[in-house]
């Protein structure tokens, strides 16, 4: 005699009351989702930051951005626009790469065009408006104008090429090479710009 066939599992079904007995499970994956969410962004902003190499200029067509004699004191600044982009010219203090020394000093050119989604920055001189207004105050007394991005308040160093020390962009701001032809200073490439990191 053979043995019957075993019978097959019956489908669990899932009742209301089953539901409403775990409906706390909702909240908790929500909020542990929400709070893993913003560590991993939390991480990203602060360690995936990108440090500026050694140029990697592209060609574009000569342009005199300004007089030298314009930019006689340090944290002097011309606003111009290259290969229609909004850029900026600085005279710095120090060197920094990609910079172009000047008798008594070294002048950068950097794109405006925020990294993280293609808002402009501005040179933004005094560090308690950096403090307050972008909640950011540089490390170690190190109180020297940035370029901040008003719509989402990143912050870049000048005097680290460009690179973005605070907020949600990532890459730093693309460089403009720099000639220097008798009196006066020339746009004559720029690097091209990175895709936007929001």
């Amino acid at each position: 005699m053979s043995d019957p066939a075993p019978t097959p599992p019956r489908a669990r079904r899932v009742t209301r009351r089953a539901l409403l007995e775990r409906w706390w499970l909702l909240p908790v994956a929500g909020t542990a989702g929400t709070f893993g969410y913003m560590g991993w962004y939390a991480t990203r902003v602060t360690l995936g930051k990108r440090t500026p190499g050694e140029p990697a200029f592209e060609a574009a067509p000569p342009q005199r951005v300004a007089a030298l004699a314009d930019l006689g004191a340090d944290w002097a600044e011309v606003t111009f626009t290259y290969a229609g982009r909004p850029c900026t010219l600085l005279r710095l203090p120090v060197a920094t790469r990609g910079s172009l020394a000047v008798p008594g000093g070294h002048l950068a050119g950097f794109s405006r065009v925020c990294t993280h989604l293609g808002c402009n920055v501005n040179l933004v001189r005094d560090a308690e408006v950096l403090a307050f207004a972008f909640n950011y105050r540089a490390p170690g007394g190190q109180e020297h104008p940035q370029l901040g991005c008003r719509c989402h308040y990143s912050v870049f160093d000048p005097l680290k090429a460009g690179e973005a020390v605070f907020g949600k962009a990532l890459a730093p701001l693309p460089r403009v090479r720099l000639e220097l032809r008798g009196a006066d200073v020339w746009a004559t490439g720029i690097e091209a710009a990175p895709e936007y990191t929001g």
